[in-house]
């Protein structure tokens, strides 16, 4: 049976149809799932996509972190659920409490849409586990507030427990330690601000972002 891939829809999101299209085309389901919902369904896991959630009003995050379903989200985390937040979806899962640090705006103030080359710095995430450490992925970015920042504290943690899963080579909009992406510390909740699902076509410019995706599936599958 296919993983039930259940991707979060708010207001002003807008890359929610190209995810469900890419876990679709690597044998998953997805499903869209209404941010006024009061659970996940079925879902195997839950992919909070990019946009302007709530239109980013206050902060990004700081509404869409209020919506009825993230009650449920944060549940099926708590749980063990694979939950992966892309973009504005990173966002949602920092405001939320699902993943340490914050987003802010990016350095120069300069929003920011082009391709970005990544490393991966850990296998250890359900992001991430059908890559390899050092593999060098060329993934598009589009954000005005992905910056990542956090304490000394909190980025001496993420090392030492090996949370950061994947950087930026190079830097490009300012975030501590080139921090692309993070896992909380059960490895099943993760955030990045790159758009694997715009990288998942050969007709999008690469299939960089597949083995993300897949991650994901898999991940899935070793829960079960």
């Amino acid at each position: 049976m296919a993983a039930r891939i259940g991707v979060v829809r708010f207001p002003g999101t807008n890359c929610e149809f190209d995810t469900v299209e890419a876990m679709n085309a690597l044998g998953g389901q997805g499903e869209i799932l209404w941010h006024g919902d009061n659970s996940v369904g079925q879902s195997d896991a839950v992919i909070i996509a990019g946009g302007f959630a709530h239109g980013d009003y206050l902060r990004p995050g700081a509404i869409a972190r209020f919506s009825p379903i993230m009650e449920a989200v944060v549940a099926a985390a708590n749980d063990g659920m694979p939950v992966i937040g892309i973009c504005n979806g990173f966002q949602v899962l920092t405001e939320a409490g699902l993943l340490p640090g914050a987003l802010q705006k990016n350095r120069g103030l300069k929003f920011i849409n082009d391709w970005q080359m990544l490393r991966v710095e850990s296998t250890n995430s359900s992001l991430t586990s059908a890559a390899e450490v050092g593999q060098e992925l060329n993934i598009p970015i589009n954000h005005f507030e992905g910056n990542y920042t956090c304490s000394d504290e909190t980025l001496a943690e993420l090392r030492a427990n090996d949370q950061i899963v994947l950087t930026y080579t190079p830097n490009p909009n300012g975030s501590v330690g080139d921090i692309a992406g993070v896992c909380n510390a059960g490895r099943n909740v993760v955030g990045l601000m790159p758009h694997p699902e715009r990288a998942s076509n050969e007709l999008l410019g690469s299939t960089d972002g597949n083995v993300l995706l897949q991650s994901v599936l898999d991940s899935v599958g070793a829960a079960v």
